[in-house]
Protein backbone atom coordinates (compact mmCIF):
# COMPACT_ATOMS: atom_id res chain seq x y z
CA UNK A 1 0.00 0.00 0.00
CA UNK A 2 1.36 3.42 -0.98
CA UNK A 3 1.14 6.11 1.73
CA UNK A 4 2.08 9.72 1.01
CA UNK A 5 1.05 13.24 1.92
CA UNK A 6 -0.03 16.15 -0.25
CA UNK A 7 -0.64 19.86 0.10
CA UNK A 8 -3.13 19.79 -2.75
CA UNK A 9 -6.37 21.67 -2.20
CA UNK A 10 -8.99 19.51 -0.51
CA UNK A 11 -11.40 20.30 -3.34
CA UNK A 12 -9.00 18.90 -5.94
CA UNK A 13 -7.89 15.66 -4.24
CA UNK A 14 -9.03 12.78 -6.44
CA UNK A 15 -9.87 9.61 -4.52
CA UNK A 16 -12.61 7.10 -3.97
CA UNK A 17 -13.19 8.33 -0.43
CA UNK A 18 -12.15 11.47 1.42
CA UNK A 19 -12.17 10.80 5.17
CA UNK A 20 -12.64 13.79 7.49
CA UNK A 21 -13.21 13.91 11.24
CA UNK A 22 -15.58 15.42 13.77
CA UNK A 23 -15.53 15.30 17.55
CA UNK A 24 -18.28 15.43 20.14
CA UNK A 25 -18.15 18.54 22.31
CA UNK A 26 -19.01 18.60 26.00
CA UNK A 27 -22.37 20.18 25.23
CA UNK A 28 -23.20 18.07 22.19
CA UNK A 29 -25.77 16.00 24.04
CA UNK A 30 -27.74 19.12 24.88
CA UNK A 31 -27.24 21.33 21.81
CA UNK A 32 -26.31 18.94 19.01
CA UNK A 33 -23.16 20.92 18.26
CA UNK A 34 -20.20 19.08 16.75
CA UNK A 35 -16.58 20.21 16.47
CA UNK A 36 -15.51 19.68 12.87
CA UNK A 37 -11.90 19.04 11.91
CA UNK A 38 -10.20 21.57 9.65
CA UNK A 39 -10.88 19.44 6.57
CA UNK A 40 -14.44 18.68 7.67
CA UNK A 41 -15.13 22.40 8.05
CA UNK A 42 -13.71 23.04 4.57
CA UNK A 43 -15.82 20.23 3.18
CA UNK A 44 -18.89 21.67 4.88
CA UNK A 45 -18.21 25.00 3.19
CA UNK A 46 -17.80 23.38 -0.23
CA UNK A 47 -21.06 21.46 0.29
CA UNK A 48 -22.96 24.62 1.25
CA UNK A 49 -23.31 23.74 4.93
CA UNK A 50 -24.65 20.22 4.43
CA UNK A 51 -22.43 18.69 7.12
CA UNK A 52 -23.49 21.29 9.69
CA UNK A 53 -27.15 20.77 8.84
CA UNK A 54 -26.93 17.02 9.33
CA UNK A 55 -25.09 17.41 12.63
CA UNK A 56 -27.53 20.03 13.88
CA UNK A 57 -30.40 17.68 13.09
CA UNK A 58 -28.84 15.08 15.37
CA UNK A 59 -28.17 12.55 12.58
CA UNK A 60 -24.45 12.51 13.44
CA UNK A 61 -23.27 12.79 17.04
CA UNK A 62 -19.48 12.46 16.71
CA UNK A 63 -19.11 9.23 18.68
CA UNK A 64 -15.87 7.36 18.04
CA UNK A 65 -16.20 5.31 14.88
CA UNK A 66 -19.60 6.69 13.91
CA UNK A 67 -19.71 7.30 10.14
CA UNK A 68 -21.70 9.38 7.70
CA UNK A 69 -21.23 9.06 3.93
CA UNK A 70 -21.89 12.07 1.71
CA UNK A 71 -21.77 12.35 -2.08
CA UNK A 72 -20.39 15.70 -3.26
CA UNK A 73 -21.95 15.43 -6.76
CA UNK A 74 -19.17 17.32 -8.52
CA UNK A 75 -18.40 19.89 -5.82
CA UNK A 76 -15.24 17.94 -4.84
CA UNK A 77 -12.95 15.72 -6.88
CA UNK A 78 -13.47 12.93 -4.33
CA UNK A 79 -16.19 10.44 -5.26
CA UNK A 80 -17.55 10.47 -1.73
CA UNK A 81 -16.84 11.92 1.71
CA UNK A 82 -16.81 9.84 4.88
CA UNK A 83 -17.30 11.83 8.08
CA UNK A 84 -15.97 9.71 10.97
CA UNK A 85 -16.55 10.42 14.64
CA UNK A 86 -13.55 10.98 16.90
CA UNK A 87 -15.39 10.79 20.22
CA UNK A 88 -15.14 13.37 22.99
CA UNK A 89 -13.05 16.37 21.93
CA UNK A 90 -11.38 16.68 25.32
CA UNK A 91 -10.12 13.06 25.08
CA UNK A 92 -8.55 13.17 21.64
CA UNK A 93 -5.20 11.37 21.48
CA UNK A 94 -3.16 9.24 19.09
CA UNK A 95 -5.23 6.14 19.85
CA UNK A 96 -8.37 8.08 18.87
CA UNK A 97 -6.93 8.81 15.43
CA UNK A 98 -5.58 5.26 15.11
CA UNK A 99 -9.00 3.73 15.81
CA UNK A 100 -10.96 6.22 13.70
CA UNK A 101 -8.62 5.74 10.72
CA UNK A 102 -8.85 1.97 11.02
CA UNK A 103 -12.65 2.02 11.18
CA UNK A 104 -13.02 4.39 8.22
CA UNK A 105 -10.43 2.58 6.09
CA UNK A 106 -12.03 -0.83 6.75
CA UNK A 107 -15.41 0.57 5.82
CA UNK A 108 -14.06 2.18 2.64
CA UNK A 109 -12.29 -1.05 1.65
CA UNK A 110 -15.47 -3.09 2.10
CA UNK A 111 -17.33 -0.71 -0.21
CA UNK A 112 -14.73 -1.21 -2.95
CA UNK A 113 -12.57 1.90 -2.50
CA UNK A 114 -9.04 1.60 -3.86
CA UNK A 115 -7.78 5.09 -3.02
CA UNK A 116 -8.57 7.15 0.06
CA UNK A 117 -7.47 10.51 1.43
CA UNK A 118 -7.27 11.10 5.18
CA UNK A 119 -7.77 14.50 6.80
CA UNK A 120 -8.88 13.81 10.37
CA UNK A 121 -6.80 16.26 12.39
CA UNK A 122 -8.67 18.86 14.38
CA UNK A 123 -5.62 21.16 14.30
CA UNK A 124 -2.88 20.41 11.77
CA UNK A 125 -0.56 22.95 13.45
CA UNK A 126 -0.74 21.41 16.93
CA UNK A 127 2.43 20.18 18.63
CA UNK A 128 1.30 16.55 18.42
CA UNK A 129 0.11 16.68 14.80
CA UNK A 130 2.98 14.48 13.60
CA UNK A 131 2.16 11.84 16.23
CA UNK A 132 -1.46 11.93 15.12
CA UNK A 133 -0.49 11.54 11.45
CA UNK A 134 1.66 8.55 12.46
CA UNK A 135 -1.37 7.09 14.24
CA UNK A 136 -3.53 7.62 11.13
CA UNK A 137 -1.00 5.71 9.03
CA UNK A 138 -0.88 2.89 11.57
CA UNK A 139 -4.65 2.73 11.86
CA UNK A 140 -5.15 2.58 8.11
CA UNK A 141 -2.67 -0.25 7.59
CA UNK A 142 -3.81 -2.18 10.66
CA UNK A 143 -7.48 -1.70 9.88
CA UNK A 144 -7.29 -2.90 6.28
CA UNK A 145 -5.28 -6.03 7.15
CA UNK A 146 -6.83 -9.34 6.11
CA UNK A 147 -5.57 -12.90 6.06
CA UNK A 148 -7.27 -14.69 3.17
CA UNK A 149 -4.46 -16.52 1.40
CA UNK A 150 -6.17 -19.88 1.93
CA UNK A 151 -9.67 -18.78 0.87
CA UNK A 152 -10.83 -19.73 -2.60
CA UNK A 153 -12.85 -16.51 -2.88
CA UNK A 154 -12.93 -13.20 -1.04
CA UNK A 155 -16.59 -12.31 -0.62
CA UNK A 156 -17.49 -8.95 0.76
CA UNK A 157 -14.62 -6.82 -0.49
CA UNK A 158 -15.42 -6.79 -4.23
CA UNK A 159 -12.15 -8.56 -4.84
CA UNK A 160 -10.20 -5.35 -4.32
CA UNK A 161 -8.28 -3.60 -1.59
CA UNK A 162 -7.07 -0.08 -0.89
CA UNK A 163 -3.84 0.50 -2.81
CA UNK A 164 -3.11 4.16 -2.08
CA UNK A 165 -3.59 6.46 0.90
CA UNK A 166 -2.98 10.19 0.82
CA UNK A 167 -2.65 12.36 3.91
CA UNK A 168 -3.64 15.99 3.48
CA UNK A 169 -0.99 18.27 5.00
CA UNK A 170 0.64 21.68 4.79
CA UNK A 171 3.96 22.12 2.99
CA UNK A 172 5.63 23.86 5.94
CA UNK A 173 5.64 20.57 7.90
CA UNK A 174 6.44 18.26 5.00
CA UNK A 175 9.66 16.82 6.43
CA UNK A 176 8.12 16.20 9.85
CA UNK A 177 5.08 14.53 8.32
CA UNK A 178 7.22 12.40 5.99
CA UNK A 179 9.02 11.07 9.07
CA UNK A 180 5.71 10.44 10.84
CA UNK A 181 4.34 8.55 7.85
CA UNK A 182 7.51 6.46 7.58
CA UNK A 183 7.42 5.61 11.26
CA UNK A 184 3.74 4.71 11.24
CA UNK A 185 4.15 2.61 8.10
CA UNK A 186 7.13 0.69 9.50
CA UNK A 187 5.36 -0.05 12.79
CA UNK A 188 2.12 -1.15 11.15
CA UNK A 189 3.78 -3.27 8.47
CA UNK A 190 5.85 -5.03 11.13
CA UNK A 191 2.69 -5.66 13.16
CA UNK A 192 0.96 -7.10 10.11
CA UNK A 193 3.99 -9.32 9.43
CA UNK A 194 3.64 -10.68 12.96
CA UNK A 195 -0.08 -11.19 12.41
CA UNK A 196 0.65 -13.20 9.27
CA UNK A 197 2.98 -15.46 11.22
CA UNK A 198 0.42 -16.04 13.96
CA UNK A 199 -2.49 -16.60 11.55
CA UNK A 200 -0.63 -19.23 9.53
CA UNK A 201 -1.84 -22.80 10.16
CA UNK A 202 0.50 -24.94 12.25
CA UNK A 203 1.06 -27.46 9.46
CA UNK A 204 2.63 -24.58 7.50
CA UNK A 205 4.37 -22.57 10.22
CA UNK A 206 6.51 -25.24 11.84
CA UNK A 207 9.55 -24.26 13.91
CA UNK A 208 11.70 -24.70 10.80
CA UNK A 209 9.42 -22.48 8.74
CA UNK A 210 9.32 -19.81 11.45
CA UNK A 211 13.12 -19.82 11.41
CA UNK A 212 13.11 -19.61 7.60
CA UNK A 213 10.78 -16.61 7.60
CA UNK A 214 12.80 -14.87 10.30
CA UNK A 215 15.95 -15.49 8.25
CA UNK A 216 14.33 -14.16 5.06
CA UNK A 217 13.16 -11.03 6.90
CA UNK A 218 16.65 -10.53 8.33
CA UNK A 219 18.20 -10.78 4.86
CA UNK A 220 15.72 -8.26 3.49
CA UNK A 221 16.29 -5.68 6.21
CA UNK A 222 20.00 -6.12 6.85
CA UNK A 223 19.88 -7.95 10.19
CA UNK A 224 22.34 -10.56 11.36
CA UNK A 225 20.69 -13.95 11.72
CA UNK A 226 21.82 -17.22 13.31
CA UNK A 227 19.69 -20.36 13.56
CA UNK A 228 20.74 -23.00 16.10
CA UNK A 229 19.77 -26.66 15.53
CA UNK A 230 19.39 -29.50 18.03
CA UNK A 231 23.09 -30.51 18.18
CA UNK A 232 24.09 -26.92 18.93
CA UNK A 233 21.39 -26.67 21.62
CA UNK A 234 22.78 -29.85 23.19
CA UNK A 235 26.27 -28.31 23.26
CA UNK A 236 24.86 -25.24 25.02
CA UNK A 237 22.82 -27.28 27.50
CA UNK A 238 19.42 -25.93 26.50
CA UNK A 239 17.53 -28.52 28.51
CA UNK A 240 14.24 -26.60 28.61
CA UNK A 241 13.85 -26.22 24.85
CA UNK A 242 15.18 -29.72 24.16
CA UNK A 243 12.89 -31.25 26.77
CA UNK A 244 9.72 -29.64 25.41
CA UNK A 245 10.65 -30.51 21.82
CA UNK A 246 11.35 -34.20 22.35
CA UNK A 247 7.71 -35.23 21.87
CA UNK A 248 7.46 -33.72 18.37
CA UNK A 249 8.56 -35.03 15.00
CA UNK A 250 9.37 -31.41 14.07
CA UNK A 251 12.88 -30.34 15.10
CA UNK A 252 13.28 -27.29 17.39
CA UNK A 253 15.04 -24.12 16.36
CA UNK A 254 16.67 -21.29 18.30
CA UNK A 255 16.60 -18.02 16.36
CA UNK A 256 18.97 -15.11 17.00
CA UNK A 257 18.48 -11.79 15.19
CA UNK A 258 20.84 -8.87 15.73
CA UNK A 259 20.41 -5.20 14.91
CA UNK A 260 23.53 -3.04 15.30
CA UNK A 261 22.50 0.59 15.62
CA UNK A 262 25.10 1.81 18.13
CA UNK A 263 28.90 1.90 17.92
CA UNK A 264 29.37 -0.56 20.78
CA UNK A 265 29.50 -4.15 19.60
CA UNK A 266 28.32 -5.57 22.90
CA UNK A 267 25.40 -4.89 25.21
CA UNK A 268 22.04 -3.45 24.35
CA UNK A 269 18.38 -4.40 24.50
CA UNK A 270 17.37 -8.08 24.38
CA UNK A 271 13.93 -9.19 23.17
CA UNK A 272 12.94 -12.77 23.98
CA UNK A 273 9.94 -14.53 22.43
CA UNK A 274 8.12 -17.77 23.20
CA UNK A 275 7.75 -19.67 19.91
CA UNK A 276 5.52 -22.70 20.49
CA UNK A 277 4.14 -23.15 16.97
CA UNK A 278 1.49 -25.55 18.27
CA UNK A 279 0.69 -26.44 21.86
CA UNK A 280 -1.30 -29.58 22.59
CA UNK A 281 -0.26 -29.45 26.22
CA UNK A 282 1.92 -32.53 25.70
CA UNK A 283 1.29 -35.46 28.05
CA UNK A 284 -0.87 -33.09 30.16
CA UNK A 285 -3.04 -32.67 27.08
CA UNK A 286 -5.45 -29.75 26.70
CA UNK A 287 -9.21 -30.12 26.14
CA UNK A 288 -10.21 -30.22 22.47
CA UNK A 289 -12.32 -27.07 22.67
CA UNK A 290 -10.26 -24.08 21.59
CA UNK A 291 -7.10 -26.07 20.91
CA UNK A 292 -7.04 -24.74 17.34
CA UNK A 293 -6.13 -21.33 18.76
CA UNK A 294 -2.90 -22.85 20.08
CA UNK A 295 -1.26 -22.19 16.74
CA UNK A 296 -0.96 -18.71 18.25
CA UNK A 297 1.22 -19.88 21.13
CA UNK A 298 4.14 -18.43 19.18
CA UNK A 299 2.70 -14.90 19.36
CA UNK A 300 5.52 -13.78 21.65
CA UNK A 301 8.02 -14.93 19.05
CA UNK A 302 6.08 -13.14 16.32
CA UNK A 303 6.07 -9.96 18.42
CA UNK A 304 9.84 -9.83 18.86
CA UNK A 305 10.50 -10.79 15.22
CA UNK A 306 8.09 -8.08 14.06
CA UNK A 307 9.57 -5.54 16.48
CA UNK A 308 13.12 -6.06 15.28
CA UNK A 309 11.91 -5.70 11.68
CA UNK A 310 10.45 -2.29 12.54
CA UNK A 311 13.65 -1.37 14.38
CA UNK A 312 15.73 -2.35 11.35
CA UNK A 313 13.62 -0.09 9.13
CA UNK A 314 13.64 2.91 11.49
CA UNK A 315 17.33 2.54 12.45
CA UNK A 316 17.49 3.87 16.03
CA UNK A 317 20.95 4.32 17.55
CA UNK A 318 20.72 1.31 19.87
CA UNK A 319 21.76 -2.34 19.70
CA UNK A 320 18.91 -4.86 19.80
CA UNK A 321 19.09 -8.65 19.83
CA UNK A 322 16.07 -10.94 19.51
CA UNK A 323 16.05 -14.52 20.79
CA UNK A 324 13.31 -16.99 19.89
CA UNK A 325 12.99 -20.53 21.25
CA UNK A 326 10.64 -22.36 18.89
CA UNK A 327 9.23 -25.88 18.96
CA UNK A 328 5.96 -27.80 19.09
CA UNK A 329 4.63 -29.26 22.36
CA UNK A 330 3.25 -32.68 21.41
CA UNK A 331 2.34 -35.93 23.20
CA UNK A 332 4.16 -39.06 22.08
CA UNK A 333 6.21 -41.96 23.34
CA UNK A 334 9.24 -39.68 23.48
CA UNK A 335 7.53 -36.67 25.09
CA UNK A 336 8.76 -35.24 28.36
CA UNK A 337 6.70 -36.21 31.40
CA UNK A 338 5.38 -34.85 34.68
CA UNK A 339 8.01 -35.85 37.23
CA UNK A 340 10.97 -35.28 34.90
CA UNK A 341 13.77 -32.91 35.87
CA UNK A 342 15.27 -30.65 33.19
CA UNK A 343 18.49 -28.66 33.43
CA UNK A 344 18.34 -25.18 31.89
CA UNK A 345 21.25 -23.52 30.08
CA UNK A 346 22.30 -21.55 33.19
CA UNK A 347 22.62 -24.80 35.18
CA UNK A 348 19.44 -24.58 37.27
CA UNK A 349 17.14 -27.59 37.41
CA UNK A 350 13.36 -27.61 37.06
CA UNK A 351 10.99 -30.30 38.32
CA UNK A 352 8.22 -30.87 35.76
CA UNK A 353 4.72 -30.82 37.22
CA UNK A 354 2.53 -30.18 34.16
CA UNK A 355 3.80 -30.47 30.58
CA UNK A 356 1.30 -27.80 29.50
CA UNK A 357 3.44 -25.22 31.31
CA UNK A 358 6.11 -25.48 28.62
CA UNK A 359 6.52 -21.81 27.74
CA UNK A 360 8.53 -20.95 30.85
CA UNK A 361 10.96 -23.76 30.00
CA UNK A 362 11.77 -22.59 26.47
CA UNK A 363 11.96 -18.98 27.69
CA UNK A 364 14.35 -19.99 30.47
CA UNK A 365 16.98 -21.08 27.96
CA UNK A 366 16.52 -17.93 25.87
CA UNK A 367 16.76 -15.68 28.93
CA UNK A 368 19.89 -17.54 30.02
CA UNK A 369 21.42 -16.98 26.58
CA UNK A 370 20.67 -13.23 26.78
CA UNK A 371 22.28 -13.05 30.24
CA UNK A 372 25.32 -14.94 28.97
CA UNK A 373 25.76 -12.22 26.31
CA UNK A 374 25.60 -9.49 28.97
CA UNK A 375 22.46 -7.87 27.56
CA UNK A 376 20.23 -5.52 29.57
CA UNK A 377 17.41 -4.72 29.69
CA UNK A 378 15.86 -8.04 28.73
CA UNK A 379 12.19 -8.11 27.79
CA UNK A 380 10.39 -11.40 27.16
CA UNK A 381 6.99 -11.70 25.50
CA UNK A 382 4.80 -14.78 25.80
CA UNK A 383 1.30 -16.16 25.74
CA UNK A 384 2.22 -17.67 29.07
CA UNK A 385 -0.77 -18.15 31.40
CA UNK A 386 -4.52 -18.40 31.45
CA UNK A 387 -4.28 -16.73 34.84
CA UNK A 388 -3.47 -13.37 33.29
CA UNK A 389 -6.64 -13.62 31.18
CA UNK A 390 -8.66 -14.19 34.34
CA UNK A 391 -6.97 -11.20 35.98
CA UNK A 392 -7.01 -8.67 33.13
CA UNK A 393 -9.25 -10.02 30.36
CA UNK A 394 -8.38 -9.10 26.79
CA UNK A 395 -7.93 -5.33 27.23
CA UNK A 396 -4.52 -5.28 28.92
CA UNK A 397 -1.43 -7.44 29.14
CA UNK A 398 0.35 -8.25 32.37
CA UNK A 399 3.68 -6.55 33.04
CA UNK A 400 6.09 -8.13 35.52
CA UNK A 401 9.29 -6.18 36.02
CA UNK A 402 12.22 -5.96 38.43
CA UNK A 403 12.95 -2.30 37.68
CA UNK A 404 10.58 0.63 38.33
CA UNK A 405 11.98 2.84 35.58
CA UNK A 406 11.72 0.06 33.01
CA UNK A 407 8.12 -0.49 34.09
CA UNK A 408 7.35 3.18 33.47
CA UNK A 409 9.16 3.13 30.12
CA UNK A 410 7.22 0.10 28.86
CA UNK A 411 3.87 1.54 29.95
CA UNK A 412 4.74 4.83 28.22
CA UNK A 413 5.82 3.02 25.04
CA UNK A 414 2.59 1.05 25.15
CA UNK A 415 0.59 4.25 25.44
CA UNK A 416 2.30 5.65 22.34
CA UNK A 417 1.54 2.39 20.54
CA UNK A 418 -2.06 2.12 21.71
CA UNK A 419 -1.29 -1.04 23.74
CA UNK A 420 -2.08 -1.29 27.46
CA UNK A 421 -0.06 -2.98 30.20
CA UNK A 422 -0.83 -3.38 33.89
CA UNK A 423 1.95 -3.80 36.49
CA UNK A 424 1.75 -7.11 38.37
CA UNK A 425 3.58 -8.16 41.56
CA UNK A 426 6.88 -10.03 41.83
CA UNK A 427 7.02 -10.24 45.61
CA UNK A 428 9.44 -12.80 47.04
CA UNK A 429 6.64 -14.37 49.08
CA UNK A 430 5.31 -15.95 45.86
CA UNK A 431 8.57 -17.89 45.45
CA UNK A 432 7.39 -20.28 48.17
CA UNK A 433 4.89 -21.75 45.69
CA UNK A 434 7.63 -22.88 43.29
CA UNK A 435 9.93 -24.53 45.80
CA UNK A 436 10.81 -28.12 44.88
CA UNK A 437 11.96 -30.96 47.13
CA UNK A 438 14.15 -32.50 44.44
CA UNK A 439 15.17 -29.67 42.06
CA UNK A 440 16.06 -26.00 42.23
CA UNK A 441 12.49 -24.98 41.40
CA UNK A 442 9.15 -26.48 40.42
CA UNK A 443 7.74 -25.76 36.98
CA UNK A 444 4.39 -24.48 38.31
CA UNK A 445 3.11 -23.01 41.53
CA UNK A 446 -0.48 -24.22 41.24
CA UNK A 447 -3.66 -22.42 40.24
CA UNK A 448 -3.51 -19.51 42.68
CA UNK A 449 -1.56 -16.51 41.40
CA UNK A 450 -0.52 -18.66 38.44
CA UNK A 451 0.64 -15.76 36.27
CA UNK A 452 2.73 -14.40 39.14
CA UNK A 453 4.41 -17.70 39.95
CA UNK A 454 5.15 -18.23 36.25
CA UNK A 455 6.96 -14.89 36.24
CA UNK A 456 8.81 -15.87 39.43
CA UNK A 457 10.07 -18.98 37.62
CA UNK A 458 11.40 -16.83 34.78
CA UNK A 459 13.08 -14.54 37.30
CA UNK A 460 15.46 -17.42 38.11
CA UNK A 461 17.05 -17.06 34.67
CA UNK A 462 17.65 -13.31 34.30
CA UNK A 463 20.60 -12.88 36.64
CA UNK A 464 21.25 -9.24 37.54
CA UNK A 465 19.79 -7.83 34.31
CA UNK A 466 16.97 -5.32 34.25
CA UNK A 467 14.11 -7.49 33.09
CA UNK A 468 10.45 -7.35 32.16
CA UNK A 469 8.04 -10.15 31.31
CA UNK A 470 4.99 -9.36 29.17
CA UNK A 471 2.21 -11.94 29.43
CA UNK A 472 0.06 -11.39 26.32
CA UNK A 473 -2.18 -14.45 26.65
CA UNK A 474 -5.28 -12.25 26.76
CA UNK A 475 -4.37 -9.80 23.99
CA UNK A 476 -2.69 -11.81 21.22
CA UNK A 477 -5.99 -12.76 19.59
CA UNK A 478 -9.28 -11.08 18.72
CA UNK A 479 -11.96 -13.77 18.77
CA UNK A 480 -14.43 -11.67 16.80
CA UNK A 481 -14.33 -9.12 14.02
CA UNK A 482 -14.39 -5.53 15.22
CA UNK A 483 -15.02 -2.27 13.35
CA UNK A 484 -11.30 -1.46 13.59
CA UNK A 485 -9.80 -4.95 13.40
CA UNK A 486 -10.05 -8.27 11.60
CA UNK A 487 -10.76 -11.40 13.61
CA UNK A 488 -7.58 -13.29 14.45
CA UNK A 489 -4.08 -12.28 15.46
CA UNK A 490 -3.53 -8.75 16.79
CA UNK A 491 0.28 -8.55 16.65
CA UNK A 492 0.18 -7.16 20.18
CA UNK A 493 3.48 -5.83 21.60
CA UNK A 494 5.25 -5.32 18.25
CA UNK A 495 4.77 -1.56 18.32
CA UNK A 496 5.41 -1.24 22.06
CA UNK A 497 8.79 -2.98 21.77
CA UNK A 498 9.76 -0.90 18.75
CA UNK A 499 8.65 2.34 20.43
CA UNK A 500 10.71 1.40 23.48
CA UNK A 501 13.83 0.89 21.35
CA UNK A 502 13.24 4.21 19.59
CA UNK A 503 12.93 5.97 22.95
CA UNK A 504 16.09 4.30 24.28
CA UNK A 505 18.00 5.69 21.30
CA UNK A 506 17.05 9.33 22.01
Amino acid sequence: MDLQHTNQSLKDVRCDALVVGAARTKTAQQTGTIALSEAAAATDHLLDGLVSQICAAGEFKGNLGEMLTLYPVGKLAARRVILVGLGAQEKLDAQTYRRASAIAARHAQKTGAQSIALALLMDSQSDDAAQQVQAEAEGTLLGTYTFKKYKHSEDGDNGRGISSVTMLANDDRARELDAALARGTALAEATNFARDLINEPPNVLTPTELANRASAMASRYGLECEILDRPRMQELGMGGLLGVSQGSAEPPRFIILRYRGAPRQDGGLALVGKGITFDTGGISIKPAAGMDDMKGDMSGAAAVIGAIQAIAVLKPAVNVTAFVSTTENMPSGTAYRPGDILRIMNGKTVEIVNTDAEGRLVLADALSYAVKEGLSPIIDVATLTGGIVVALGNKMSGLFCNDDQLTRDIIAAGKRAGEKFWPMPLDDDYAEQIESDIADIKQTGGRTASSVTAAKILENFVGDARWAHLDIAGTFLSDSQKPYQEKGATGFAVRTLAELALKMAE
